[in-house]
């Protein structure tokens, strides 16, 4: 007689789950960089809330949100908290070459655990473009700049409220001049300058100013005695990162910037071999222009004012010109107040200069776009090999706003690999089905609330182009050990963004970005850090009134929702445009009526 056969235990998922987490940090959920062939299925319904025994084959692990309690807000002294530029640990390090203000993140056993307060008073700040103008005083309460730049016009208090009259260290009389001195000789207005960074940007007057004629300005400055800076130009809803030349090289990939702009930012140009100035042109594209006022520009008629020695600034502008003819610059004007050099397109002649001039020389380094953690070296990155003087290295841009959504060099000539025109062209479309749905979710998406936008793993940048018609910026951010290196490509279309480890914190205050969008994220570092610390971070920088969007494993999402839940945000977990059996889920916090 036969044995009865009987059905096998249902298994228990939470001791082995649909798909283990090491899986997930190789491959992750499927991502829009290289979708399937298969069509896009239309998104649901925004009202369709998750009923997972209704929906899903397999039973989901079960999870209180309210395990443990709400969250702590940390004291207050906390309020402005900047974990990787904390004064407080500025103090054990180095002086020299200011190494203590760079990135020095606490260890994973110092990691904040509570919730960054807001502090007393904060408001909603005004929307853009109003914010370029003004800010409410409690929200960045930071008297010291109005008083120790007044002459200089950065920013004035009045009453409640900052005002921003468009001053600066050289343009006191305000930013429009100072730019129309530059568009004399920049062309500013061509579509060809898109992306420029400006480093010691004060409260990114100029990068306001720049935006008049589309470009992108990413504005950087460190923690120092203008206290706040960085946070005064968030704040105002401007790009901007805290950030010096010191050690390591600036975050960003090569050849990424149009103009590269320097007003009295303080930077020993020619010291240490060059090397601060071989970091702009590492960064700057072929062609690019670099302006820079102060000294020593214009120290005939400046150097009383500057209480210098005339001869002091003779020689150190006749050190910087020779160091930029080494770097194979170009010197186009020099008038008024600042100068302009222009990088070359290529480096055929340059190469045979250096034979003849023995020094600088060209890197050796084989990954010119490494850019966390990696030091500085005094060498010339060199250029893509061209083989006419007529070619422009690495090949040439379309012009703004048509570069946004055409393949960009770096996908035309394969040099990121997996990507290709058409993967380029399938996320493009992707992306404009899934904004189109997180703007029927999110109703502030559409009504101008949002203005400083992050997208945590920007891919392609598909987000960000699919977003760019709202009057948005997206920091897109590109974690420095993904798969596939993917910067320079977001630059190439006219955005901007940097690396990141989300294992630690962002180089930014607290309270400063309205939109956090997180896709795969959590996937990608389950086993590299507590899934804990990145919420930690992402309420420290999220605005009270912010939102955020999570795309990843419904075993991830229930996971993040249950920590959510303990932070007080208002959340609810929908499918995505993949449908009810897909995986891949949506987690939607937004706090606008919180």
């Amino acid at each position: 007689m036969a044995t009865q056969q009987h059905p096998p235990p249902t298994p228990n998922l939470l001791k082995r789950p649909l798909i283990k987490f090491d899986t997930l940090h190789n491959s992750g959920p499927p991502t829009a960089l290289f979708p399937s062939n298969a069509s896009t299925p239309k998104h649901p319904s925004p009202s369709l809330v998750l009923d997972f025994e209704a929906h899903h084959i397999l039973p989901l692990p079960q999870e209180s949100s309210q395990s443990g309690g709400f969250f702590e807000l940390c004291p207050a002294n906390f309020t402005h908290y900047c974990p990787c530029q904390d004064p407080s640990r500025a103090k054990e390090f180095d002086v020299t070459k200011f190494f203590h203000r760079e990135r020095h993140c606490p260890g994973s056993h110092q990691a904040l655990r509570c919730l960054v307060p807001r502090p007393k008073g904060y408001r909603r700040p005004f929307p853009w473009p109003k914010s370029r103008d003004y800010a409410w005083f409690n929200n960045v309460p930071f008297p010291r700049l109005s008083v120790y730049k007044k002459s200089q016009n950065w920013v004035r208090v009045e009453g409640d409220r900052l005002v921003f009259p468009g001053g600066g260290t050289s343009f006191p009389k305000g930013v429009k001049d100072y730019v129309d001195e530059i568009r004399r000789v920049v062309p500013l207005k061509s579509g060809n300058i898109r992306t420029a960074l400006d480093v010691g940007c004060g409260v990114a007057s100029f990068g306001a100013s720049l935006m008049d004629y589309n470009i992108l300005t990413m504005s950087i400055a460190p923690m120092d005695i203008h206290e706040a800076q960085v946070q005064f130009a968030l704040e105002r809803g401007l790009p901007a990162m805290l950030g010096i030349l010191s050690t390591y090289r600036l975050p960003y990939p090569s050849r990424s910037f149009d103009m590269a702009h320097c007003s009295r930012c303080l930077v020993p140009w020619t010291a240490d071999d060059g090397v601060y100035l071989m970091e702009i042109d590492r960064v700057l594209r072929p062609g690019g222009y670099w302006v820079l006022s102060g000294p020593p520009i214009s120290w005939k008629s400046s150097y009383k004012g500057w209480e210098r020695k005339a001869q002091d600034l003779e020689k150190e502008q006749i050190s910087l010109e020779d160091l930029a003819r080494r770097l194979c610059w170009k010197k186009i004007a020099e008038r008024g107040p600042i100068a302009v050099w222009r990088k070359p397109t290529n480096h055929i002649h340059c190469i045979q200069k250096l034979k003849a001039w023995k020094s600088p020389h060209f890197c050796a380094e084989t990954d010119p776009d490494a850019g966390w953690y990696k030091e500085m070296d005094p060498c010339i990155t060199p250029l893509p090999k061209v083989t006419d003087i007529r070619s422009i290295s690495g090949g040439a841009l379309e012009r703004w706003p048509k570069m946004l959504n055409t393949a960009p060099p770096r996908i035309r000539n394969g040099v990121t690999r997996g990507a290709t025109v058409n993967t380029f062209n399938k996320d493009n479309q992707i992306w404009i089905k899934r904004v189109s749905y997180y703007g029927s979710v999110l109703k502030s998406l559409g009504a101008g609330k949002y203005r400083n936008i992050m997208d945590m793993n920007a891919g392609l940048g598909g987000f960000a182009a699919a977003i760019s018609k709202q009057p948005v910026w997206v920091m897109n951010v590109v974690p420095f050990d993904a798969q596939n290196n993917t910067l320079g490509i977001v630059y190439e279309r006219g955005l901007i963004g940097t690396y990141m480890n989300w294992c630690e914190a962002f180089s930014t205050y607290p309270r400063t970005y309205d939109l956090i969008h997180a896709h795969g994220v959590f996937s990608m570092y389950m086993g590299k850090c507590d899934i804990l610390d990145i919420l930690f971070e992402m309420y420290r920088i999220l605005r009270p009134e912010g939102a955020a969007i999570i795309r990843d494993h419904i075993d991830i999402i229930v996971k993040v929702k249950g920590i959510t839940d303990r932070m007080r945000w208002k959340s609810k977990i929908l499918h995505s445009e993949y449908g009810p059996f897909h995986p891949e889920k949506i987690l939607f916090v937004d706090n606008s009526e919180v």
